[in-house]
């Protein structure tokens, strides 16, 4: 029971980066910013996460585990305090950076408490379990995002995450034991890792392909808007339907990694992807086509993602906590990048072109991929010859 909640409350917090993403236009009218300005709140957020919340692990590596999930959910409270009473764009971002760091401390700290709550041979199903929060937040953050805005206003959304992470407080206090803090790897020696050519091009791997995904996600309902126009209802259900493709997209990687490889379920899936963005700026003028179109994008979008982190672990299994760690990072700097391009799109071009783009960083990172894989086989077989 406390594995579930510890991810019913990392749903809650993650809500709070994703719930905002089809909602920008509602955040931009109200706030009299442009789309572009809007966008960066996601940039803030990811850029916060990949940084900030590494450097507040390490300072309270030693901390007791439950008065860290304390304080990092005392910070998603805070933030979303911020949300609701600020209407200056500069203390919105401020906003955006605290809630960044309370839910990636309080997500991350989660992964090492639920070690601690089960037997060894169960915690690979409890880590499991509280990452469903995470996925759910994904999946179900943007259209549920979209339907709280329709009902209440966008600041509904940093009510309800505020509130439930109030309330989940008292739930920690009550049902968490306390756990001793542990040492934590210095970020010296994380970066080290970045020193092998095979490390950096396979997390490489990550940033563009989550990159050109974040261009176009980051901007996704008034794409559709400008592509396909529709009413509230549909929109919704669209941005549903795309969350459900997503996850449909994890497990179909898993089935390929285990069918065609590693390689071959990454590569192929990534042309997939830019296939599928090309397709949309050129052919998707109907709201069935467009529909169809986002659908396989988002299949195609997150069928490396469970193939990637096995990618990651497989590449340093003797350091695989860092990795996953950095890699954790770089997603997060990836999204920030894609908003802040996208952004940029938009401001001095056609919001029709963030397909384009999304498409051609896609591409970058195919060939990375090859370059990757091509060199861990080269690797290999130089040492079957010796």
């Amino acid at each position: 029971m406390k594995i579930y909640l510890l991810a019913l409350i990392c749903f809650i917090t993650s809500a709070s980066e994703f719930a905002i993403v089809g909602v920008l236009d509602k955040i931009a009218s109200s706030a009299n910013i442009s789309l572009s300005a809007a966008g960066q709140l996601i940039t803030v957020f990811a850029i916060a996460g990949a940084i900030g919340v590494p450097i507040a692990i390490m300072a309270m590596g030693k901390m007791d585990r439950r008065k860290v999930l304390i304080i990092s959910l005392a910070l998603v409270v805070l933030g979303s305090i911020m949300m609701l009473v600020f209407s200056n764009y500069n203390l919105l971002l401020l906003s955006r950076i605290v809630l960044a760091i309370g839910a990636g401390v309080f997500n991350v700290t989660c992964l090492t408490v639920v070690t601690r709550l089960v037997a060894p041979e169960r915690q690979a199903g409890a880590i499991s379990t509280l990452t469903i929060g995470f996925n759910a937040a994904l999946i179900i953050g943007l259209p549920l995002g979209r339907v709280v805005t329709a009902a209440y206003d966008w600041k509904g959304i940093f009510w309800g995450t505020g509130i439930f992470s109030l309330l989940a407080i008292f739930m920690v206090v009550l049902t968490i034991p306390s756990t001793k803090g542990e040492d934590v790897i210095p970020l010296s020696e994380q970066l080290a890792l970045l020193k092998s050519p095979k490390i950096l091009l396979t997390l490489g791997i990550t940033f563009f392909w989550l990159t050109g995904y974040s261009v176009l996600y980051s901007y996704i309902t008034p794409f559709i808007t400008a592509v396909s126009p529709m009413g509230e209802q549909m929109m919704s259900m669209v941005l549903l339907g795309f969350g459900i493709a997503t996850l449909i997209g994890n497990k179909l990687g898993g089935f390929l990694a285990d069918r065609i490889g590693v390689s071959r379920s990454i590569v192929g899936s990534m042309v997939a992807q830019v296939i599928a963005l090309v397709l949309i700026s050129l052919i998707a003028r109907s709201t069935v086509i467009t529909i169809i179109l986002l659908i396989i994008w988002a299949i195609a979008s997150w069928t490396p993602g469970p193939i990637q982190q096995y990618n990651i672990i497989s590449i340093a299994p003797e350091a695989s906590g860092v990795m996953l760690s950095l890699n954790n990072s770089i997603l997060q700097l990836a999204f920030a990048a894609g908003a802040a391009i996208g952004g940029g799109a938009v401001e001095s071009s056609s919001i029709l072109t963030l397909s384009w783009t999304g498409a051609v960083i896609v591409a970058i990172a195919i060939f990375i991929a090859s370059a990757s894989f091509n060199l861990r086989s080269s690797s290999s077989n130089i040492l079957v010859t010796k």
